[in-house]
């Protein structure tokens, strides 16, 4: 149910995977939203009632615009004078460094428009010291304002798991930040408007490094079975059930499970970023991220060395053998392809000349990876393949039939049995 208005303007720059869940849960409870994205073509699905982000429906999308509380543009005028900004934008790696063009670019936007008393929150995960060394002197200098006193800016990382569904904004702990008091304050405020329970900590500084920590632990401890599931197979043990048996274990343990690799923009990327910081404030190595990276990133190349063997086993060769890929996206129950493992692979796998063939209902055309055969779960024939690879674990792909046939399949995420599976 969706709350009484409120005479509050809420710009959300980005309209991704983090931005337009943000943007609509802002309209839920009674804020007017501008949902600014510079990509016209996203700008232009949104407007049509069509959304791009799996946790967010075409229905609730569709209630959101027809409130008439909420629209989306690539002009950031339609939002001067607004009285809350949340930056959603991407931070990628740009030849491993961090590139934080799009942050300064929204803030940059932004400047202008602020009026006293405006509030600025960024998302985007980075390094610490972002909101007080980058953010704050570009909003400063383009709009004579000063934080603190007339303008108020704080950093609370994006918690967003995409395919969650116990899990989501609402739900999900949200840790707030400001660069003084009186910022925390309405930081706070805000968010607490959006989410069930806030987590207030004393500057952005530690807020981002919360985010990095959260994100380097996954990172680390997904290379750590991802190795052991390496060393586990040329030992002749089955991995799978190890960790099974060892999560029994009700203290003291984490279950994480190996894959092909890492994807999406948490994993390959955030790590990376503290591993950058701390290099360049102190001159020292990461050690622990840079392992992660190097076991993480081989992930795809030991998936085709074992993909390989099994066609050897039955007298093929990769050149040439019709390969179908169930999966692209780097996350179950999602379209986010962005530096999917299943990427890595299509490009190993094109070096040896294979015919590749590729299952994916969740990733749209426009990201589709040229040169693989898109089809259709209703048209997929495993007679007409060679080897079959299970890379992302979608719910609606067809499992019991694939389990019953003939073709040969490496399983990645250990949900297929019988004689003519092969298991990472």
């Amino acid at each position: 149910m969706t709350a009484e208005p409120r005479d509050t303007t809420v710009a959300v720059i980005g309209q991704g995977y983090v931005g337009l869940p943000v943007a609509m849960r802002a309209v839920e409870v009674g804020y007017n939203v501008v949902g600014i994205d510079l990509d016209p073509r996203r700008v232009s699905s949104i407007g049509s009632g069509t959304s791009h982000v799996d946790d967010i429906s075409d229905e609730q999308l569709r209630a959101a615009l027809e409130s008439g509380r909420y629209r989306a543009t690539a002009d950031y005028s339609v939002a001067d004078g607004f009285d809350v900004a949340v930056i959603t934008v991407p931070t990628p790696l740009k030849e491993t460094l961090p590139d934080l063009s799009f942050i300064e670019s929204a803030a940059h936007s932004l400047a202008p428009l602020l009026k006293a008393g405006a509030m600025v929150v960024l998302e985007s995960t980075t390094y610490p010291g972002t909101t007080q060394e980058l953010l704050v002197p570009i909003l400063e200098e383009g709009s004579g304002l000063t934080t603190g006193t007339d303008l108020f800016v704080g950093y609370s990382p994006e918690r967003i798991d995409p395919g969650n569904t116990k899990w989501g904004l609402r739900e999900t702990p949200k840790i707030v930040s400001g660069t003084d008091p009186a910022s925390l304050a309405r930081v706070q405020e805000f968010y607490g408007s959006l989410v069930d329970t806030t987590v207030p900590v004393s500057s952005p500084r530690e807020a981002e490094m919360a985010k990095l920590l959260e994100n380097t632990f996954r990172h680390v401890n997904i290379a750590l079975v991802n190795e052991l599931a390496v060393f586990a197979n040329s030992l002749g043990v089955n991995v799978w059930e190890s960790i099974d048996a060892a999560a029994t274990k009700p203290f003291g343990f984490m279950k994480f499970t190996p894959g092909p690799g890492v994807g999406g923009h948490c994993l390959p990327v955030d790590p990376s970023y503290l591993s950058w910081q701390v290099r360049r404030k102190l001159g020292k190595n990461f050690r622990f991220v840079e392992l992660a990276n190097d076991v993480n990133d081989n992930m795809p190349a030991y998936v085709l060395q074992r993909v390989s063997r099994l066609l050897n086993d039955s007298e093929r060769s990769l050149r040439g053998a019709r390969v179908l890929l169930l999966g692209l996206a780097y996350k179950r129950n999602t379209g986010d392809i962005r530096e999917s493992p299943a990427l890595h692979l299509v490009d190993l796998l094109h070096e040896y000349a294979a015919d590749l063939s590729a299952v994916d209902t969740h990733v749209e055309d426009h990201h589709w990876p040229a040169d693989v055969r898109r089809v259709s779960p209703q048209d997929v024939d495993y007679a007409d393949y060679d080897l079959a690879i299970l890379l992302t674990d979608h719910d609606d792909i067809d499992y019991e039939g694939l389990q019953n046939a003939s073709i040969t399949v490496f399983d990645t995420r250990n949900r297929l049995r019988g004689a003519h599976v092969e298991r990472l």
